[in-house]
């Protein structure tokens, strides 16, 4: 367990406590010496309830010690209630607990209401923080999220009538597991973290659903001729000079982002591989890391080609290492033989989805383009080391005697191939110069 009273597997990162949706309990937290109950704006508003509460400064004083001694026991959370045993300095215990007013389930529906219509408050609360605009329009619409003077109701085995040193190191201990999980206050208002998710959930996904028959409702009107009016070219361009510039865009990160893990509990859907979906996740965001590195960096900007499927296999396949599974899903998957996508991912790695081209399609130069590559053959080299080349092809030229080849690409560079097991393989890259590019021949790969 850490500090928070995490269970294994649970929320890593956010103090989730062990127990049902309906109760939490956190493990007792290490002394708090020299540092603050709270740091989150809802943490701080926590405290300044108790301490705005509480009619003796003197006992706030004392339970801030008991806090930071590290006397608070494990912490229960349930609807309308904390519970904890809080130790004095001379052994004795007393079970302390503070109350809040739950929701009642009308105004559940309007806090859940209002959450919906901001993606920012459902992202803000599914990374565990407390969007302050959901809190100020609940507040606005009557309901109190974050307690005020007099909402935390003390009780406490002391028999005192006002908040003791028990309830109000209590409070403080709170405070720092609301820190880490807002959710424990909204436990305390009556609905676990579960239900909650789910709750949004389903009412985006209604939400969704209204705004796309919406959607398809305006398109139709304004087909009609029913449309709204747009703002006029001219009044927007002249508005530039009194609009906020634009915000400094961010550094390049060093390495390419982490893709989610997708190995959970629950079984995937029929026809989803996991492990192929990480996988690919993991590619698209080294692309991406890749194009704003060539998006942010000076000189002439640069336009990836649109790859089809069976290429973008092949760029795949290239891609450092890829684990046999991978590999075969990726040759299956392109319609090609393992070692037919053997071959591809070779001219890859030599050149890219040119290279590829040369290998996989045969093209007819036009008379001009035909010239032109002959003159070249011609001119390459010196008389006494010209090898005698035999047309092969449209746009190939075997060597004779020699179990190598040219092939002429459609931008006019010159790749070489070797005949291995029987057949022409990638051999290096592409050169202008076809005495060059056959020169050029990399030992054969096995």
């Amino acid at each position: 367990m850490s500090a928070y009273g995490q269970a294994p597997g649970q929320g890593q990162g956010h103090g989730h406590g062990h127990g049902s949706d309906e109760e939490r309990t956190f493990e007792a937290l290490p002394p708090a010496r020299g540092s603050a109950f709270a740091r989150t704006w809802w943490g701080l508003a926590w405290l300044k309830a108790l301490e705005d509460t509480a009619l003796d400064g003197q006992q706030l004083k004392q339970g801030r010690r008991q806090a930071r001694a590290g006397a608070v026991g494990a912490v229960s959370v349930r609807p309308g209630r904390i519970t904890a045993v809080v130790k004095d300095r001379d052994g004795s215990s007393y079970r302390s607990d503070v109350l809040l007013q739950e929701l009642s389930d009308a105004d559940w529906d309007r806090l859940l209401d209002l959450a919906v219509e901001s993606a920012g408050h459902i992202a803000a609360l599914l990374d565990h923080e407390m969007p302050p605009h959901l809190v100020e329009d609940a507040a606005a619409a009557g309901l109190e999220l974050l307690p005020g003077i007099g909402d935390l109701d003390p009780e406490c085995g002391c028999e005192a009538w006002d908040h003791c040193p028990h309830t109000t190191a209590l409070c403080y201990q709170v405070a720092r597991l609301l820190d880490e999980d807002p959710f424990v206050l909204l436990l305390m208002r009556g609905r676990g973290e579960r239900a909650l998710v789910d709750a949004l959930q389903e009412r985006s996904a209604a939400r969704a659903a209204q705004s796309s028959t919406a959607s398809a409702t305006g398109a139709r009107e304004s087909a009609e001729g029913a449309g709204t009016e747009g703002v006029p070219a001219e009044e927007a361009f002249a508005a530039r000079d009194i609009l906020p510039p634009l915000p400094v865009p961010p550094a390049l990160p060093s390495v390419p982002g982490e893709p989610p893990s997708l190995d959970t509990e629950a079984e995937p859907a029929a026809g989803v591989d996991p492990a192929a979906l990480e996988f690919l996740a993991a590619d698209a965001a080294a692309r991406a890391h890749r194009l704003l590195a060539e998006a942010l960096a000076p000189g002439p900007e640069r336009h990836d080609r649109v790859l089809t499927p069976a290429q973008d296999a092949v760029r795949i396949a290239a891609m450092g290492t890829p684990p046999t599974w991978v590999v075969a899903r990726l040759a299956e998957g392109s319609g090609r033989r393992r070692a037919d996508l053997d071959l591809a991912t070779r001219a890859w790695r030599f050149g890219g989805a040119a290279a590829l081209s040369v290998l996989e399609e045969e093209w007819t130069p036009g008379p001009e383009a035909l010239a032109r590559a002959k003159a070249a053959l011609a001119e390459a080299w010196e008389e006494a080391d010209r090898p005698v080349l035999r047309q092969a092809g449209a746009a190939r030229w075997t060597v004779v005697g020699a179990e190598a080849q040219l092939r002429l690409g459609e931008d006019g560079r010159w790749w070489p191939f070797r005949k291995e097991r029987g057949s022409w393989a990638p051999a290096g890259p592409a050169d202008q110069d076809p005495s060059a590019a056959l020169a050029g021949l990399g030992t054969p790969e096995e």
